[in-house]
């Protein structure tokens, strides 16, 4: 049988690694021409191309999960709760990914009290738990809290659809889930693999510290222990200022949804 070379172990190794992460990566596309309108910028925080792009990519991710991926911006002269905005926007729109009241994710911005909330209807619900809405909301707030919107809605639809490919109650942020860091074991995993192997290759060596160590007269010379000195620090932590949480509810058309609000 014909031994493999330690290029050739570390070469399949990382093919191995590769084929396990591509099928994270979104396949499906979706043209211009047959997706829905899932972007409703009444507030006007978007450029007609903006939002092209970013309608383009909520149809293509949310094919993947067959669930909509929904962002909705108003100015909200009436001053509604934005999670009241939500819901009746919901109950309004009918919104679902292949029928009417089904699978959907909702960011709404009220730019009257600078307020966004996430909302998980059914299978959304399931998957984006309060807890993983809290964290999309926390990796977009600064994004939208500078202004740079295009670049959260980005984010908060490809956050989603990442969240939602873990089974519910798994964190979805725990390292060993990064692709990257399956990556890294691997090539760790594989070096030492190959340097054992090129050990190997060389002869096993016999001689050791043993072999030269006069046993009889061999002892500890000396040993000391000496105490300096215990110092305790005291650091004051700091309170978390973001005044948003998790939150769902059930709208007025009885339909029911994980949620979670911030200021931004």
């Amino acid at each position: 049988m014909r031994k493999r070379t330690p290029l050739a172990v570390m070469a399949t190794l990382i093919l191995l690694m590769i084929t396990l992460i591509a099928p994270s990566i979104p396949m499906s596309s979706a043209s211009a021409a047959d997706s829905k309108n899932l972007i409703y910028d009444e507030a006007n925080l978007l450029s007609e191309q903006e939002k092209s792009e970013l309608n383009l990519l909520a149809n293509q991710y949310g094919a993947e999960r067959q669930t909509d991926f929904v962002i909705y911006t108003t100015n909200n002269v009436e001053n509604q709760d934005v999670m009241l905005l939500t819901e009746d926007f919901y109950d309004e729109q009918g919104l679902g990914y292949d029928k009417k009241f089904g699978n959907a994710v909702i960011l709404t911005m009220d730019m009257n009290n600078r307020e966004v909330y996430l909302a998980g209807f059914y299978k959304a619900k399931e998957y984006l738990s309060d807890q993983r809405l809290d964290a999309i909301r926390t990796r977009i707030t600064s994004e939208l809290s500078s202004g740079d919107y295009k670049l959260a809605f980005e984010k908060y639809i490809e956050l989603s659809y990442k969240y939602m490919g873990y089974e519910p109650g798994v964190n979805p942020n725990n390292i060993l889930f990064n692709g990257w860091f399956q990556l890294g074991v691997s090539v760790v995993l594989g070096g030492i693999v190959v340097g054992m192997m090129t050990y190997r290759s060389g002869g096993r060596v016999t001689v050791n510290r043993a072999t030269y160590e006069d046993s009889s007269n061999s002892s500890v010379i000396d040993r000391q222990d000496r105490y300096i000195r215990t110092t305790v620090t005291k650091r004051k932590i700091e309170k978390n200022n973001n005044n948003g949480g998790g939150g769902g509810g059930t709208s007025r058309g009885g339909h029911s949804h994980s949620g979670s609000r911030g200021s931004f």
